[in-house]
């Protein structure tokens, strides 16, 4: 490559700030501002993951020192398709990434999801990780609670409504999710799963986690522990898989405790309609199915109502429509070939590239996007030679543009006043932080 690169990244979590490092460990003279359109970094780890996940959480060490190099640059508060748009970053940079992710929730066509108590998975997470787009408080009035989906998700949903809130102060869970958890009166909490636990998607980790809490009773059901030969053929191929099962097989004969919460997991029920009185939930009701011999399953034609006055959906994320970049509403993806962005045509659009849950979907773990991040990247510095160059060529061009758009970006040093800020609101409570939850004191600690 016979040229200095500029590469601006859209979207500061974990798959774009992989991209980032990946493109500056390259023998590729090359610097990347990445844009993120909250005030803060680290997406979907900072707004996506539980607070009680602290392990997962110390990904964000790793990430601090990818944002910590010289060479790479955060402008945060900056919406793309608001606030910048594809051709004018193309004026100031020789290739765009967008590693955009997915944050909205998957549908489920059934009758009565949209009953007031229905609720989407992404939107509950976002409001108990103080996302500032969000309001501050959570309909939390049922006693009885139906999930959907046997993902991590729906068993971090499941786990932050049936602990108690107490038990999350060590976190750093927001003051009104503190006082809206405090206040609900649930006491059981349903997870739903359509196919049996060899097919279940969460890991072992996620679901010993369950059982962790001294208020929380966790109960499986003997009759949902069944096996086909394709699931007797998962449990042989997979580690992960067998452990999961042994943890449900334990559980499903072990003699039920006396903790105050319960939090049921059902397997081998199918949910087929969400039951409403007045325009408010008031049940659930799921077809029982059995398996085929491969692993998948057919409904019996035996229906189960449950009562519950509120349900959560959470079978999977959908990434939204990027301005001015072609997309797959089928998928929920960009079309791309090896991370180079398609048209409608599969042609290559020049300099625009895909990296994580945008370029594939939302499946897998954080650390599954390093590998999409290494293919993007080969990509991009394969094409260097051949990218459009840009208009302006001065690192300090985009932050003249912003300016005068009015645009209140942050920086990286921003975010070290935020961080010791949130720091300090736990210090005097014995809590490693307390997240800022509205955006303009997000900005106000920022940007002083």
């Amino acid at each position: 490559m016979s040229r200095s690169l500029r590469v601006a990244v859209v979207g500061a979590g974990p798959a774009g700030i992989y991209a980032a490092d990946i493109l500056d460990k390259s023998d590729a003279d090359v610097s990347v501002d990445i844009f993120e359109r909250m005030p803060a970094p680290f997406g979907l780890i900072r707004y996506g993951v539980a607070p009680d996940h602290p392990r997962i959480k110390g990904i964000v060490t790793a990430l601090h020192k990818v944002l910590d190099k010289p060479n790479i640059r955060l402008l945060g508060n900056v919406d793309y398709g608001t606030d910048i748009k594809l051709d004018e970053l193309r004026e100031f940079y020789d290739a765009v990434i967008f590693a955009t992710g997915a944050t909205a929730d998957r549908p489920l066509d059934i009758p009565g999801i949209d009953l007031d108590g229905s609720h989407g998975a992404a939107d509950f997470v976002s409001w108990y990780d103080g996302h500032p787009d969000v309001p501050r408080t959570w309909p939390l009035t049922a006693t009885s609670v139906a999930v959907l989906g046997v993902g991590n998700v729906a068993l971090d949903v499941a786990r932050i409504l049936a602990k108690t809130a107490d038990e999350l102060l060590t976190t750093e869970i927001p003051d009104n999710v503190h006082q809206g958890l405090k206040a609900s009166p649930v006491t059981d909490v349903h997870v739903f799963g359509r196919r049996g636990p060899a097919q279940a998607k969460f890991t072992p980790l996620e679901l010993r986690e369950l059982d962790h809490s001294p208020n929380v009773e966790v109960i499986v059901y003997p009759e949902d522990i069944e096996f086909d030969e394709g699931s007797i053929a998962a449990l042989r191929e997979s580690k992960q898989i067998d452990m999961v099962v042994k943890t449900l097989q334990e559980w499903a004969i072990r003699d039920q405790g006396d903790r105050p919460k319960r939090l049921h997991l059902h397997f081998f029920h199918s949910p087929t309609e969400i039951l409403g009185e007045d325009g408010k939930v008031v049940g659930l009701r799921t077809e029982r199915t059995e398996l085929t011999g491969d692993g998948n399953v057919r409904g019996t034609g035996e229906f189960h109502d449950w009562g519950v006055q509120a349900v959560y959906r959470a079978v999977g994320y959908l990434s939204s429509h990027l301005p001015e970049v072609p997309f797959d509403h089928v998928d929920g993806v960009v079309p791309n070939q090896a991370g180079r962005v398609l048209d409608l045509d599969e042609n290559q659009v020049p300099g625009v590239y895909v990296t994580g849950w945008i370029k594939r979907g939302p499946v897998g773990l954080i650390g599954h996007t390093k590998g999409d991040a290494a293919e993007t990247i080969a990509s991009l510095l394969a094409d260097a030679d051949t990218l459009p160059e840009p208009q302006h060529t001065s690192p300090d061009a985009i932050l003249g543009f912003l300016a005068a758009r009015g645009i209140a970006f942050t920086t990286w040093e921003g975010w070290g006043k935020l961080d010791t800020y949130e720091k300090d609101l736990g210090t005097p409570h014995g809590r490693e932080r307390i997240k800022v939850v509205e955006r303009d004191e997000m900005l106000r600690v920022s940007r002083s």
